[in-house]
């Protein structure tokens, strides 16, 4: 009998280990392994990555590139939008495991695969993000989850893997660590509970730079171009050159407590300087050069977007209305922002732009004004406060009792 042709998103770490060879050896499955590169490996890693892969047996082994549409299709609007779920992270799996999903599905579609599986747990977000990406896209694929359906502990995985002779380096597996370009997520034993902090030793970049750093992000229509005067042919380069340059001083290092979107509560460790860096000098860049109703609006729309993004509905239609709405906004948000970088922190000391609003040739703000009178506010505020004065009178609120 012909064995059933099964795509596995594949990582190389300890849970799609385990489902390579549970798929083969178990499931008498032939698996076709398909790494998808959102900017999160070189290539020295790319190729021990693929040797271990074959080492467990894979019928294949593919890698799919896709950082730049990752960007183009997604971070580019989270950088319009500012988008910080809860305030705080800046959605780096979440963006991730969508363009990871699509192009699993793409391959399967390409390889007349029978099935496709990946190595989400029960009890997280992204079985729920692959589920409905792979649905939407290959229906007629069944969708295979080893370690959510037999509701494997990280223990019980590598006791399976020992016995079937896998070497790898276990202790690393106590961490789970996700690097893509929008930035790395950490999660272990003390992202379980509510109280500990993750230890140093789980950060997967050390803090080695110590000394004050500026630096310079020049922005055209919203997308970051250049750092330091350097011009870089795609954003992508861009963050990646902002990223081994912040990273290095410890910033961008939190832990993220979100709804996850099966109704818990989860934590999650990231380390993610040059979003966090991008996200508030283009929001600084924006108070600038946008007027209130725009930011207003831009801000409902945007933690909408972040949120539907979240919880796995990229392919919704309402998406692409907001994008261009986002994209829309971004007509006038040119301009170079500046900003000192610290141990653990950053500061955003500036901004210069055409487009700046705050323009002196209308007048200071608290000091001196150039565009009306004293009589001009006096009218202005006498109208703009009658409607409440009119309720005030008619309700008989400010008569004392």
């Amino acid at each position: 009998m012909n064995r059933k042709k099964v795509v596995l998103a594949f990582s190389g770490g300890l849970d799609t280990t385990y489902c390579a060879i549970y798929l083969n050896k178990v499931a008498d499955m032939d698996v076709h392994a398909l790494l998808v590169q959102t900017g999160g490996f070189n290539a020295a890693e790319l190729e021990k990555i693929e040797s271990h892969a074959r080492a467990l047996g894979v019928a294949s082994f593919a890698v799919a590139d896709v950082t730049r549409h990752y960007y183009d299709s997604c971070i580019r609007y989270l950088v319009y939008g500012n988008v910080l779920k809860n305030g705080t992270y800046p959605l780096s799996v979440s963006a991730e495991r969508i363009s990871q999903a699509m192009a699993v599905g793409e391959y399967a579609r390409q390889i007349k695969a029978d099935a496709v599986a990946h190595g989400s747990t029960g009890a997280g977000n992204d079985q729920v993000r692959f589920d409905m990406i792979l649905q939407s896209m290959i229906p007629e694929a069944e969708i295979i989850t080893p370690i959510r359906d037999q509701r494997l502990s990280r223990e019980a995985e590598i006791g399976f893997l020992k016995q079937h002779g896998v070497e790898m380096d276990f202790a690393k597996a106590t961490y789970s660590i996700n690097k893509g370009l929008w930035g790395t997520s950490v999660g272990g034993k003390e992202t379980l509970n509510s109280r500990e902090p993750l230890p140093e030793a789980a950060w997967p970049t050390q803090v080695t730079k110590t000394t004050p750093e500026n630096i310079s992000l020049l922005f055209e229509k919203g997308e970051l171009k250049k750092v330091n005067g350097i011009v870089f042919e795609h954003p992508t380069r861009a963050i990646s050159y902002l990223q081994e340059i912040a990273q290095p001083f410890g910033i961008g290092r939190d832990i993220h407590v979100g709804d996850t979107i099966i109704g818990i509560k989860g934590r999650v460790g990231f380390e993610a300087a040059a979003p966090l860096i991008i996200i508030k000098a283009h929001h600084l860049l924006e108070k600038h050069t946008l007027t209130k109703w725009q930011l207003s609006w831009k801000d409902q729309l945007a933690s909408w977007y972040g949120n539907w993004l979240h919880e796995g509905q990229m392919l919704d239609p309402v998406m692409r209305d907001i994008e261009q709405f986002l994209e829309s906004s971004q007509r006038s948000v040119t301009g170079t922002v500046f900003c000192t970088l610290y141990p653990c922190r950053f500061t955003l000391d500036g901004i210069d732009s055409p487009y700046d609003l705050m323009s002196s040739r209308f007048g200071s703000y608290g000091e001196v004004n150039k565009g009306w009178s004293g009589e001009d506010v006096r009218g202005f505020a006498k109208i703009f406060s009658n409607q409440t004065a009119i309720y005030h009178k008619v309700n008989g609120t400010n008569e004392e009792e």
